[in-house]
């Protein structure tokens, strides 16, 4: 398509303006007609006799939504917008119940003005709920005033010098004429498009949460799939609307693929490892695990890395290359059953058979440790000044931590030995003067003068 010269895209700008502001024109002219102003002069006073039913109304409105505190957080919602919006709701009952009344009884011109603002009101109040739906802030500002302005030219009727305007400021680049027409146009079709594939994401991601016979780990992988399948869709589908060729992305996707093989070896090794994580369901969320000195339970799996969050709080961002080259200890894989062990020593002058049963029946007194599952004690050796033993207990929530029910366990042994007479050795020396060995004692100051 051959480009248009500057001075002609100039000139044809200046003739367009010149046109919108000649119909700006006739359009304050016709305003300052007689019936003109009296429908000026009512919808006024129906915006004031709106603002006075909102006073009303308003105040009562929300004291009965107070009372209703068991209705689900949907309806709720719904509620608080419609009684953010009670002024424009009663502004656009009125003025259609008025328009209705004088068409009635008088001649349609003369409330022609009103069912100009009637329409333009419900159209504006209609986008600000449908776009309520929008949960990105920026996003539904652009939507919404993006919505109202096409709305608003359509319903003047100046849609069309519009479009020819916003189409004579662009420039052609190949076989694609890029203008600003062509740049609202997308913002508003890839908006719409994003928003729909975000509510049906979000909305197929809550049921299949909900679905206890999928595993976690599926649950992941599948509600990923879905969302690159959908913003994909949305993406391609929003660029095919808009009449852009996209066979001319083949270019970028050999640059991306060269990007691949040069600086993104890694994000893509950890896109893959990701993969493979949620295919082999080797790790899912709330599996405690332990990997060099983190040791946590798996908050969320990610496209790229695992959130694992410490008994500290902490939150650690593990990749997700290293969960499946690195050594990773599963505390909670095929079952939440864990054990533990803790050594202690006696005095070899207390009978080991009643230690080992004084430190189960320790053990299996404190909470958490599993009575379900047998708790054991062995001698593991004879040590230069005690007998050496270990102890083998249960527990079945490692996120309650580990540290601190070893350390019950610890205290719940001590007071059944003090309780037993069962003493707990520690190293002594015994130091034997021979006879006739000369020994110097050096006083403090003896170095002094």
């Amino acid at each position: 398509m051959p480009q248009d010269p500057p001075d002609q895209q100039l000139e044809q700008v200046i003739n367009i303006g010149t046109d919108l502001f000649i119909q700006g024109q006739a359009v304050l002219e016709t305003l300052f007609r007689t019936w003109n102003l009296y429908q000026i002069g009512i919808t006024v006073g129906l915006l004031a006799l709106s603002h006075v039913l909102r006073a009303i109304f308003g105040p009562r409105i929300r004291a009965w939504m107070g009372s209703r505190e068991n209705w689900p957080k949907w309806r709720m919602r719904i509620l608080v917008v419609i009684h953010q919006r009670l002024r424009a709701i009663f502004f656009v009952g009125l003025i259609w119940i008025v328009t209705y009344i004088m068409r009635e009884v008088t001649w349609p011109s003369r409330s022609y003005l009103l069912g100009i603002i009637g329409t333009l009101s419900f159209a504006w109040l209609s986008i600000v709920f449908i776009t309520r739906l929008i949960k990105s802030p920026a996003l539904r500002k652009l939507v919404r005033y993006g919505a109202w302005t096409y709305v608003t030219l359509r319903i003047l009727g100046v849609l069309d010098p519009a479009e020819q305007l916003l189409d004579s400021i662009g420039f052609t680049m190949g076989e694609i004429r890029f203008s600003l027409l062509l740049l609202v146009q997308s913002l508003v079709v890839l908006g719409v498009l994003i928003t729909l594939a975000r509510f049906f994401t979000t909305t197929t991601a809550s049921r299949i949460r909900s679905n206890q016979d999928i595993s976690p780990s599926m649950q992941v992988l599948i509600i990923k799939g879905v969302q690159i399948a959908l913003y994909g869709a949305a993406f391609f589908i929003g660029v095919r609307a808009l009449g852009i060729d996209l066979t001319g992305l083949a270019v970028l996707s050999g640059a991306i693929g060269v990007g691949l093989g040069f600086g993104l070896q890694k994000v893509v090794s950890n896109l893959v490892s990701g993969v493979i994580i949620l295919l082999d369901k080797s790790i899912k969320p709330g599996d405690v695990i332990s990997l060099g000195d983190t040791f946590g339970w798996i908050n969320s799996l990610g496209a790229r890395y695992v959130s694992v969050v410490t008994r500290d709080g902490k939150e650690y961002l593990i990749p997700n290359e290293d969960l499946i080259t690195g050594q990773v200890v599963n505390w909670s894989h095929s079952n939440e059953f864990v054990r533990l062990d803790i050594y202690f020593g006696t005095a070899y002058s207390d009978n080991p058979h009643e230690v080992r049963k004084i430190a189960i029946a320790a053990a299996q007194g404190v909470d958490r440790v599993l009575t379900s599952r047998p708790t054991v004690c062995h001698i593991v050796g004879f040590g230069d000044s005690s007998v050496d033993y270990i102890l083998r207990f249960w527990i079945s929530d490692p996120t309650g931590g580990l540290t601190n029910i070893r350390g019950n366990v610890y205290l719940a042994l001590w007071d059944a030995f003090a309780e037993n007479g069962i003493s707990i050795p520690f190293p002594q020396r015994e130091v034997k003067m021979l006879s006739g060995s000369k020994v110097d004692v050096h006083l403090p100051g003896d170095d002094q003068g």
